[in-house]
């Protein structure tokens, strides 16, 4: 079954997450200084923050919260007042916090969850870069445009610091979505609203999501924002189909895929002139693409010697999965690492995946799956 875009060039479903859901994860510890503060535990849902519990602090500021076990990762936050703590939960059944007041946001270890400490690291330089923005706003010395240029420079590294060392390292990560949805004041630090390389860095996320943790709803959220951003992209830059620049499309009446395939080598569309080609737009964690990989198996096997060819664009955001799904294919399995945000899914404006064209021996476009009854009448036809 064709899935629409959204889902499916992001829904990378490579294993179940093993889920605990008889049990229960627990977030305890203390906060000194504290004495008869309340202490909310809030859950941060898609739809906002939702109070799970809370307690008055006596004079030791022990707490100790619990939660059904989540089958992907959750995020949570303990708050006083305007002091925030950010954890994330996924099978860890201890998270163990100690924090002082005044400045608990700050001021705080945690233990019992690697993730939990990737992500005070990041609302430590999220703090940081604030104050540093801060200071910058409040320099009279200043002019306003070298004070926006300053901020910008700072915002960059600061992006540039977190995709390199959390994001792409590790993009199914907990800390990698809390990073995503870090903001300066009101403005998230990553838009891919308004920014054609966060889309990228969502869609990473998104993909990676989906691999690990399939059919979760903060993936399927982060799909969502990924494609938005990329329709307000397309609208703005007008890289509509329609308008093609020219300069774009071959002698031969393709728009070429140049992408490095599965062995290391780079693969070029045009370079199979004088073949019928299948070109094929895939993303091999959907749950039917065992079923479809069977069906191009068969036609392979039946006209590979009379001239036809796969030429398979993969949009699967886990590049070892992907290898170890295409290791026994005999045909050319290319993988564009963009995913949904690939410019040749924009080029060829693939709306949904699974979507192939047929090219002729001159390398010209005929058809795409839309206009195609009998795939295996059509490839024999032009052989």
């Amino acid at each position: 079954m064709k899935k629409l875009l959204s889902a499916a060039a992001l829904v990378m479903a490579a294993f179940a997450f093993t889920a605990c859901s008889e049990k229960k994860f627990h977030v305890e510890g203390s906060i000194e200084n504290a004495k008869d503060s309340l202490l909310y535990f809030e859950n941060i849902s898609l739809e906002g923050p939702v109070v799970v519990d809370s307690v008055r602090l006596d004079a030791d500021g022990g707490f100790d919260f619990s939660d059904k076990c989540p089958e992907a990762p959750e995020f949570y936050r303990l708050r006083i007042a305007g002091q925030i703590i950010n954890i994330s939960v996924d099978s860890t059944e201890t998270v163990t916090v100690k924090a002082k007041m005044p400045e608990m946001a700050a001021n705080y270890e945690v233990s019992g969850s690697e993730e939990c400490s990737k992500i005070r690291e990041l609302a430590l330089k999220q703090i940081a870069l604030q104050n540093k923005v801060i200071q910058l706003e409040q320099n009279r010395e200043l002019g306003s445009d070298v004070i926006a240029d300053s901020i910008m420079k700072m915002i960059n590294m600061y992006k540039g610091d977190v995709k390199s060392n959390y994001i792409f390292k590790e993009p199914k990560a907990a800390s990698s979505y809390f990073a995503l949805f870090q903001a300066i004041g009101p403005y998230l630090i990553f838009n891919p609203r308004s920014n054609r390389d966060d889309i990228k860095v969502f869609a990473a996320v998104a993909t990676s999501w989906d691999t690990f943790y399939p059919g979760a709803l903060r993936g399927e959220n982060l799909h969502n924002i990924a494609i938005e951003g990329l329709k307000t992209d397309r609208i703005i830059s007008d890289r509509q189909t329609a308008a093609i620049d020219a300069s774009k499309v071959s002698e031969a009446g393709i728009i070429d895929v140049k992408l490095t395939d599965n062995k290391g080598n780079v693969r070029s569309l045009t370079e199979l002139k004088g073949k019928v080609v299948l070109l094929d737009f895939h993303v091999f964690a959907l749950e039917d693409s065992p079923q479809r990989i069977l069906m191009l198996r068969e036609l392979y096997n039946k006209y590979h010697s009379q001239g036809l060819e796969i030429y398979q664009v993969s949009l699967d955001g886990d590049e070892h999965f992907w290898k170890q799904q295409t290791a026994a294919l005999p045909w050319i399995s290319v993988r564009d690492e963009d995913g949904a945000s690939s410019k040749y899914v924009t080029l060829y404006n693939v709306q949904a995946v699974p979507e192939f064209f047929l090219i002729d021996k001159s390398n010209t476009l005929v058809n795409r799956s839309a206009q195609i009854k009998d795939v295996e009448a059509a490839i024999a036809a032009l052989l």
